[in-house]
């Protein structure tokens, strides 16, 4: 049996070198996740988000997590890691309801196809905000604004978040003097 006070890198390293069949991660890791593990480097890296509890599934070769807004357990990368720790941030701590955001929404520009990563709806459905996820190792530069803002071109909203579990951006939109602000904090979904 597992001692709850082996770090999620050990606890990878235990499921990987083991010779039996692969057991669920779910029965390995804690209940709750506090920041992003590979299975491939055997690292952790700890995300400026709160822990939440995470429903994890697969195999530590192929590991899963529960994704709350799409109802299913997708792929565990890091970027996935980063995307799942903030939708339970703003859930949990912000208030945003979870039935006003969805994750991958697709959309069109021409003949090319994007996805936004999370998108915030007001009560009447129409989009709020933009959320763009990165990897914790991949930092956060213009290039990421661009593709955020060229997001905002089909979507017009009034935010912008960009995050790699580490550090996070928010940029409150002025559609008519086209400019925005960078805000000091996420907004409490009250105050939007």
């Amino acid at each position: 049996m597992l001692r709850r006070s082996l770090s999620y890198a050990k606890i990878v390293q235990i499921a990987v070198n083991t010779k039996r069949k692969p057991q669920r991660l779910q029965k390995l890791l804690p209940s709750t996740a506090t920041g992003h593990y590979s299975t491939n480097s055997l690292k952790m890296t700890q995300l400026n988000l709160p822990p939440f509890k995470a429903r994890l599934s697969g195999t530590p070769d192929s590991p899963k997590i529960f994704d709350m807004l799409r109802r299913k357990y997708v792929a565990l990368t890091p970027e996935e890691s980063v995307r799942q720790h903030f939708i339970h941030f703003l859930v949990d701590h912000k208030g945003y309801p979870a039935a006003l955001l969805a994750n991958e929404l697709p959309l069109t520009c021409g003949n090319k196809q994007l996805r936004a990563d999370t998108v915030l709806y007001d009560r009447e459905l129409h989009p709020k905000m933009i959320i763009e996820y990165k990897a914790p190792t991949i930092k956060i530069t213009q290039r990421v604004f661009d593709q955020i803002t060229a997001y905002n071109i089909l979507l017009n909203v009034d935010y912008l978040v960009v995050s790699n579990g580490i550090e996070h951006y928010c940029c409150k939109m002025d559609h008519s003097n086209r400019s925005y602000k960078f805000l000091s904090t996420i907004p409490d979904y009250k105050d939007l």
